[in-house]
């Protein structure tokens, strides 16, 4: 064979050897991602020819109460359809299983073990095929509780906002609701046209549904943030509750011609100063701006972190949006971020896990909404342990911010949030947000204050109803009492 056959001969052999291997890097080490693409028709038809495992709410006693389930049909193609007993109230949390827009939510998430192809599940799909029992998904068992859940979404009805509650002492996600919301089962519907047109619907709303506030948004905390800012300054041991901080009617903003004031042009303690304690009670703006610029941005940053903002790793299983807080900071940014505004940006579960961190001693939990996996056969595949996330604060500094917090609610800003015979600590916020907007309302809290079993933010975007009117205690407060009475069954 002369020397250029060869060459050709070894190319052609090249190209071969680089096809071979390119079939199997797509057939075995790419096999699950385009599997389990939603981008997949054949993959999502094909899991309509057996019963997908619902998605369950635990009632004690070993009951459940299914939000998402499959029913059989007498279709050929279709043999199950998803349902979605949940309805709207839980839509953003069981996502969607569409054969045309793919799958969210837990849906997505958990969709291995929904659709019965977890490793987990290898045994069971075996017996399955020996025993020529009908194949089934296994089943998931999330952390919601049904009352706080329904607790949330009636109080946040005809607003756009969320509200996410934790138990502070596991991580565990009691209820996390985002609205408006949508109907699942329109969209797991095997009617392809009524389903492309509610989903066009959904996608021109103005006030966009189908977005996951609680997790897949951020937002200004306003004074909400208040609460790091203290953790900042307590944390330093150059301030306790009641040292005396500068409280100006107006704050002068070094560099810049422009001042700090308070909400509604309000005075601070005597004009002049007023306690750690006093300020956080009624959310003085220019003395948490000042408090910012004597700590500077870098502590205030570090504190942030210990909380969580900054981290991009978060998912609950689904994947949380980094919340953040801004680096490279002027002294008059240094006290406005301060105040949870300039460029802070927090998630409302972010919010939730900043107020569950000061319920728990210091100790942030890790979030996470799936308590428990189970078989077809019910037996138990893996359950979720809790887990530490972050050490926020001390001990000492949490009990601090716990009786600062208290204030707020008996005598402060926060007293809409009040629940009688039980004491809650919390923090307000109002959030500006852009030139002529009316104000989001936020407020985070947790109860009982000195046993904490549920720890909450509740955002509503523009105020709500109230408009320009709208302040955190106005407006969030009551929501956030509501649910905390339903987790607490007051």
């Amino acid at each position: 064979m002369n020397a250029p056959l060869r060459r050709v001969a070894i190319a052609v052999m090249l190209l071969f050897g680089l096809l071979l291997i390119n079939v199997n890097y797509v057939q075995v080490v790419k096999a699950d991602t385009y599997r389990n693409d939603t981008r997949n028709a054949r993959g999502l038809l094909r899991s309509y020819s057996h019963q997908r495992g619902p998605i369950v709410l635990s009632t004690g006693s070993g009951g459940a109460s299914a939000i998402a389930v499959d029913k059989g049909t007498p279709s050929e193609r279709f043999k199950f359809l998803r349902t979605y007993p949940g309805g709207e109230a839980f839509a953003h949390v069981t996502g969607f299983a569409s054969f045309v827009y793919g799958r969210t939510g837990i849906e997505q998430a958990e969709n291995d073990v929904l659709s019965g192809q977890s490793d987990n599940l290898f045994v069971h799909r075996l017996s399955d095929y020996v025993t020529g029992r009908k194949a089934e998904g296994g089943r998931v068992v999330l952390t919601l509780q049904q009352a706080a859940q329904r607790a949330a979404f009636a109080g946040l009805a005809g607003k756009r906002g969320a509200v996410v509650a934790l138990d502070p002492r596991t991580g565990a996600i009691l209820a996390m609701v985002s609205t408006p919301s949508y109907e699942p089962a329109r969209l797991s519907s095997h009617n392809a046209k009524a389903m492309r047109a509610y989903y066009a619907s959904l996608q021109n709303d103005k006030d966009d549904p189908l977005l996951n506030r609680a997790i897949s948004q951020t937002y200004p905390p306003g004074s909400t943030f208040k609460v790091i800012t203290s953790a900042a300054a307590l944390s330093s041991g150059k301030y306790k509750p009641d040292t005396s901080i500068p409280s100006p009617t107006e704050l002068k903003l070094p560099q810049t011609s422009r001042t700090l004031k308070n909400f509604g042009g309000e005075v601070c303690g005597n004009g002049t100063s007023t306690t750690l304690a006093d300020a956080l009670r009624i959310s003085c703006n220019t003395a948490f701006g000042q408090l910012g610029l004597d700590l500077g941005g870098d502590a205030v940053r570090a504190q942030a972190e210990k909380f969580g903002l900054d981290d991009d790793g978060v998912r609950v299983p689904m994947k949380v949006a980094k919340s953040v807080f801004p680096d490279s900071l002027s002294k008059p940014q240094e006290a406005q971020s301060a105040i949870g505004q300039y460029d802070v940006r927090v998630t409302p579960l972010q919010m939730a896990m900043v107020a569950a961190g000061v319920a728990n001693g210091g100790t942030v939990m890790r979030p996470y909404l799936v308590r428990e996996v189970q078989a077809p056969d019910l037996s138990t595949l893996s359950q979720t342990d809790p887990q530490v996330y972050k050490r926020a604060i001390s001990q000492s500094v949490a009990d601090q911010l716990t009786a600062m917090m208290e204030l707020v609610v008996t005598s402060g800003t926060g007293t809409a949030a009040q629940i009688p015979g039980i004491q809650v600590a919390g923090k307000t916020g109002t959030a500006q947000h852009a030139e002529g907007a009316s104000p989001h309302a936020w407020f985070i809290g947790f109860a009982p204050a000195r046993d904490p079993q549920v720890a909450i933010a509740v955002l509503v975007e523009d105020g709500g109803s109230f408009g320009s009117e709208a302040t955190g205690g106005r407006v969030a407060a009551p929501i956030a009492r509501d649910v905390m009475r339903a987790v607490l069954g007051r």
